[in-house]
């Protein structure tokens, strides 16, 4: 097949050089033949990965596709326009050939040698400086040109130095063999004839037939052989790498490539003028960089090297003392742990070689080419690192220590792990010699160990009697007095019949197969359980009867019940944990698939769970959680069999909760579960720290949506994040419209960030007047965000958002920063006016870095009113009561200096959170903001106005001033009046202005002129 291609290929070569009539024919022929070359011989040759290379048939086939458009516009439509559409595909061929590399380099190369990118690097960025003068340059300065015709001109020398740059790192990361060297001399080909072409443009006598194709047909040519060469699959196939040392021509090349930059220099300094100066000076620092690079390459290699030294002479001392084989692996597979890179998974196997054994050298054979037993035991790794243990005074062990995992790390650990290996051999063969020596009085040594052993040791005659009984006997069983006695009889009823079908399996089979552990009556009474052997051993004329051996794994099976109730239960509620939820909610659903029945997710979090532990400690926390799990429980039993199956409830995490509804007819039936379960909440939790009333917010995911466990379950956590987002204490089925809702959350923090960066808000101000006498008193800064293809977005939508993503701090900082200025502005224009400005403050405004990590908000905000020329007491914060709940006492300080230093503390939102007079009488708080939703009713509800008088009354008491917001009616505003309330804000008065409007607000008002409805833009 090979010499076929050749010959084919050279045959059509010479025709295209002699007969240039048919050069589009005979070079499309040639292209053409060139991907066949290369698609066969990945069929052919079978490599570990065929994607690398079936990306080098794509980039010759988008080559001689180009060359064909490219002969086509110019020779038959007589086209020379540039650039064409063959340039595109021109382009493609370097990012094709460039992935092609890549992927050759992340498959072939185990050994990630930073050296060998460095020295890549070094290479290309020489032979780069040169393109650029020799290439990129004339084009760049050509006035000739346009922009495109530039572009597409520079694009090729790039792209060369790209692929150069991939294909110098595949070269020095990959062992020599003959398909890579076709396909560096290929690309060399390919280059040269880039070159060659972009020098011949230059000079303008670019013809067809020349020697530049000759490169281009080296490609065509060398690319197919590489492909159709058996050695191709060794790029791609593991590998032992052996220590290696730096070749004389390597470092010769490195040399080269770094006296480039200086030898330019030298002739344009020598030529009069440097044009380059800025390239050169580039190129310079980059190759002083990758110098810097691979000497501290080298110190971290000698101290790597120190360590390894280390950890193999503690492995060392180690084997010394293991006394057995199990020791000797556990020494080793801790070693091995060491050596190898931190948490890396991985397996240890000391055992046969084998047919991997390989005339005793290290191999790294495919971990499914081993026998099956041991590539069981090797796990799902790909390859393994076959290590033969030495042979000792000239005999082979026959023996070999296996590592499997990923191939990277079995590279780094394989010099080591043969020193291992040999460590190994001589402690195994230390052991042997040990045990031989031991069995010189095997007879006196087995007495004592048959009577001193914990299991028990039983023989059995010709009639299933037990003729000996080792003293251990008296533990289990109560007595050692057992000769004569049938051994089933020794077994609980239980047992009888498998201890029987063993004996006649032995006797008539002689295999023993064993089944459960066997049950016997212990010696307290109480049911033991036994782990049993049954050894055939009627032909040893020492023993003459089968061996039974019990010992007894009670308290182990207890243990391992024990263990798996904690790997798949939850601790706190004993519910079932996420995996065996999901589990069993993939049953349901394949069960369902089968009977047409819906199957319905539900998943519940509790709402502001967080406050039961601030508030109550989270020993009440997790009693709660304990009572939601069994009223959960309660809840799905209660409906079982009306809207379908009850499932499993399940504990997901924190407050999160999971139940199942199999079987159910339809989805409507799972969603009038959820409205049950969420009935179920009504009722307050009896606690021992008393009654508690807490609300969830349920998502609802059915198999009418979903294929399968992973989408329900994801379908559902969509559903209960809607539903929280709607205000909590509710359910939500998933809509394919939430996962739609979801990405516009996320591309709406998008531009949130991008707005920020590019201050794309606006601030308004509303008046906050005496309700009385209509007095300006202050404003309410207030942002507005005027999104380019959304228009005005609400603050409820965008405000969220900023606090989700932090966004809230910088955006904050603009508010206020802008606010303050504003103030400051007032008051020069107005003097005689004492106005100040109110601006919301968020809790992670407070943990927040300013100017840097030792300044507070405080300071920060203290700093910005005295930039601004701004008294204090012209400025008033507001926080809501969430994040003085919230407060671990850093917030309470900040306030403290805040209100020291003169600036005003309002409590935003008063009564629509956790209200408590503690915070009123314990923090630093000058002004009290009434909700909207207290003034919405106080004209028509008696109990509302009754709250708001008495709120107001309380201020007065406490001497803080009350600020209503929302006022809209004459109404609401004469019956603050007349509770007392002094300051408000609302419709009423005005909508938020903009700082203009607010401006002539306040100019109008110095003036005595009758003030119009504003309303901001």
């Amino acid at each position: 097949m090979l010499a076929g291609y050749c010959g084919i290929m050279a045959a059509l070569v010479a025709a295209n050089f002699a007969l240039p009539a048919l050069h589009l024919v005979l070079w499309s022929a040639i292209g053409l033949t060139s991907v066949a070359a290369i698609v066969t011989g990945v069929r052919l040759n079978k490599p570990r990965s065929r994607a690398p290379w079936f990306l080098l048939a794509g980039a010759v086939a988008s080559f001689i596709t180009g060359d064909l458009i490219a002969d086509v516009l110019t020779r038959l439509l007589d086209r020379q326009g540039f650039p064409s559409v063959a340039d595109g595909f021109y382009l493609a061929v370097y990012v094709l050939i460039a992935a092609a590399l890549v992927g050759l380099i992340r498959i072939g190369v185990a050994r990630r040698d930073p050296n060998g990118l460095y020295d890549a690097v070094t290479v290309t960025a020489g032979l780069g400086l040169l393109s650029y003068i020799f290439l990129i340059r004339p084009y760049v300065e050509d006035p000739a040109l346009s922009v495109l015709e530039k572009s597409f001109s520079i694009a090729y020398p790039l792209a060369d130095i790209v692929v150069l740059a991939v294909g110098a790192r595949l070269i020095t990361a990959v062992r020599r063999s003959p398909a890579l060297l076709l396909l560096a001399a290929g690309g060399i080909g390919l280059l040269s004839a880039d070159v060659g072409y972009g020098l011949k443009q230059l000079n303008g006598v670019w013809e067809t037939g020349g020697p530049v194709d000759l490169g281009w047909a080296a490609f065509y040519v060398l690319w197919g052989v590489a492909a159709l060469h058996p050695s191709m699959r060794e790029l791609t196939e593991p590998k032992v790498h052996r220590a290696g040392e730096e070749h004389f021509g390597r470092l010769l090349l490195l040399g080269l490539a770094l006296f480039i930059a200086p030898c330019v220099l030298y002739f344009e300094m020598r030529s009069g003028e440097v044009h380059d100066a800025n390239v050169i000076a580039a190129s310079s620092a980059l190759l002083s960089g990758m110098v810097l690079l691979r000497l501290g390459r080298a110190v971290n290699e000698q101290r790597r090297t120190v360590q390894r030294e280390r950890r193999l002479r503690r492995a060392g001392a180690a084997l010394l003392m293991a006394t057995d084989e199990p020791g000797v692996t556990a020494t080793v597979r801790t070693a091995i742990a060491e050596l190898l890179p931190l948490g890396r998974p991985h397996r240890v196997v000391l055992a046969p070689a084998g047919g991997a054994h390989d005339g005793g050298t290290v191999s790294m054979p495919y971990t499914r080419t081993l026998e099956r037993s041991l590539a069981d035991e090797l796990g799902d790794f790909e390859v393994t690192l076959c290590c033969p243990l030495a042979p000792v005074e000239g005999r082979e062990s026959g023996r070999a220590l296996f590592i499997a995992a990923d191939e990277v790390a079995l590279v780094g650990v394989q010099e080591a792990a043969q020193i291992l290996a040999t460590q190994a051999a001589l402690a195994l063969e230390r052991i042997a010699l040990g045990e031989e020596i031991g069995r010189r009085n095997s007879e006196a040594y087995f007495r004592t160990l048959v009577l001193n052993t914990t299991d028990v040791i039983l023989i059995v005659g010709d009639h299933d009697q037990i003729r000996y009984a080792s003293p251990s006997a008296r533990a289990l069983f109560g007595s050692d007095e057992l000769d004569g006695t049938p051994l089933p009889m020794a077994f609980a009823k239980e047992s009888l019949v498998e201890v029987d079908r063993r004996l006649h399996d032995l006797r008539t089979r002689g295999v023993d197969r064993p089944g459960d552990d066997l049950r016997v009556v212990g010696a307290d009474g109480r049911p033991a359980l036994v782990e049993a052997t049954f050894r055939d051993l009627r032909g040893e004329p020492t023993v003459g009867g089968v061996v039974v051996t019990l010992r007894d794994v009670t308290e182990r099976s207890r243990l391992q019940a024990e263990l798996y109730q904690r790997a798949t239960f939850d601790a706190l509620t004993g519910l079932p944990n996420r995996e065996v939820f999901l589990g069993r909610v993939q049953e349901a659903v394949s069960s369902g698939a089968e009977n047409g029945a819906t199957v319905g997710v539900l998943i519940m979090e509790l709402d502001d769970f967080k406050v039961v532990n601030d508030t109550l400690g989270h020993g009440a926390g997790d009693a709660l959680l304990v009572a939601v799990g069994n009223r959960l429980t309660e809840a799905l039993r209660a409906v079982d069999g009306s809207y379908g199956a009850a499932g499993t409830v399940a504990r997901l995490g924190g407050d999160e909760f999971a139940a199942l509804v199999r079987r159910a007819g339809t989805a409507a039936d799972v969603e009038r579960v959820a409205e049950k379960v969420l009935a179920s909440f009504a009722t307050p939790f009896e606690l021992p720290h008393g009654d508690v009333t807490a609300t969830a917010s349920i998502g609802v995911a059915t198999t009418a949506e979903a294929a399968d466990a992973q989408d329900l379950l994801r379908h559902a956590d969509l559903a209960v994040y809607v539903a929280k987002d709607a205000g909590k204490d509710r359910w939500r089925r998933y809509e394919s419209s939430l996962h739609s809702a979801v990405v516009e959350r996320h591309k709406l923090r998008a531009d949130l960030d991008r707005a920020i960066a590019d201050g794309a808000f606006l601030l308004h101000f509303q008046p906050i007047v005496g309700i009385g006498d209509g007095r300006t008193h202050g404003f309410e800064a207030l942002v507005r965000w005027n999104h380019p293809t959304r228009g005005m977005v609400s603050p409820a939508e965008f405000i969220s958002v900023a606090e989700e993503s932090g966004l809230i701090v910088p955006l904050g900082a603009w508010v206020l920063r802008n606010a303050v200025e504003a103030a400051a502005q007032w008051r020069l224009l107005h003097p005689g006016e004492d106005v100040y400005v109110s601006v919301n403050v968020s809790a992670r405004q407070f943990r927040g870095q300013f100017k840097g990590p030792e300044q507070s908000f405080a300071r920060w905000v203290l700093d910005e009113i005295d930039r601004m020329g701004l008294p204090p007491a012209s400025l008033l914060v507001e926080m809501t009561e969430s994040l003085l709940l919230h407060d671990d006492g850093e917030v309470t300080a900040e306030l403290a200096e805040l209100r020291a230093a003169g600036v005003r503390i309002a409590i935003d939102d008063f009564g629509t959170g956790f209200s408590s007079l503690s915070y009123l009488r314990r923090l630093p708080v000058d002004v009290l903001k009434l909700d909207k939703s207290f003034i919405d009713t106080i004209a028509s509800s008696a109990e509302q106005h009754a709250v708001v008088d008495m709120i107001v009354q309380l201020a007065a008491i406490l001497q803080l001033q009350i600020v209503a917001e929302g006022i809209e009616t004459e109404a609401e505003r004469d019956l603050l009046v007349a509770m007392g309330c002094h300051l408000g804000q609302g419709y009423l008065f005005s909508r938020p202005l903009s700082y203009g409007d607010a401006s002539q607000w306040l100019l109008e008002e110095a003036s005595g002129l009758q003030r119009g409805s504003r309303t901001a833009a």
